[in-house]
């Protein structure tokens, strides 16, 4: 069985969310860690853990960012890192993966479902083996204790709940 090390130069992990009901606003998160346990051929047969820092978040706005990061948000400094394991991994098709699992904000866990894709091996320039994956999904971000909001006075809400996030990683394996 191979163990993979996430090539965190070739890995990213951002989000959106709808802003003032009219647009989206997208974000990063800087430091994040993927550890998989299993075959790389076959996402079903493995065990994958995520764990997130909270305070690597990035908008492109530094007092966007601070709010984030502050008690209304994510409270960084309280819970210093959002956490995803793996419950249950199911092969859609030759490259698609569900993954089911326990995702943790802010000390609330509750079941998320993932989507994975399999972008495949190569070997690079200087004879490392690599594997890619696409993974995207979304959540309701009030289930977590994200609750902050305001209402607009021409209706709806400044920040809508549903966060979807997108992937994309790559992992050496030895």
């Amino acid at each position: 069985m191979a163990k993979w090390n996430l090539d965190k130069a070739h890995s990213e992990l951002e989000f959106k969310v709808k802003h003032m009901m009219i647009s989206n606003v997208k974000g990063v998160f800087l430091d994040f860690d993927v550890i998989v346990d299993g075959s790389p051929e076959d996402l079903s047969q493995t065990q994958v853990g995520v764990e997130i820092k909270t305070a690597s978040i990035n908008t492109k706005s530094e007092s966007r960012d601070e709010h984030l990061k502050s008690a209304e948000f994510f409270d960084a400094n309280t819970y210093p890192t959002i956490k995803f394991k793996t419950t249950e991994i199911k092969k859609i098709d030759n490259d698609e993966f569900e993954l089911t699992g326990d995702l943790t904000i802010k000390d609330v866990t509750k079941p998320a479902m993932l989507t994975a894709k399999y972008g495949g091996t190569a070997k690079d320039p200087w004879g490392n083996q690599k594997v890619g994956y696409t993974v995207y999904g979304k959540i309701n971000r009030q289930d977590f204790g994200l609750t902050w909001n305001t209402a607009l006075e021409t209706g709806g809400v400044m920040v809508s709940e549903e966060v979807k996030f997108y992937a994309e990683v790559q992992f050496i394996l030895s």
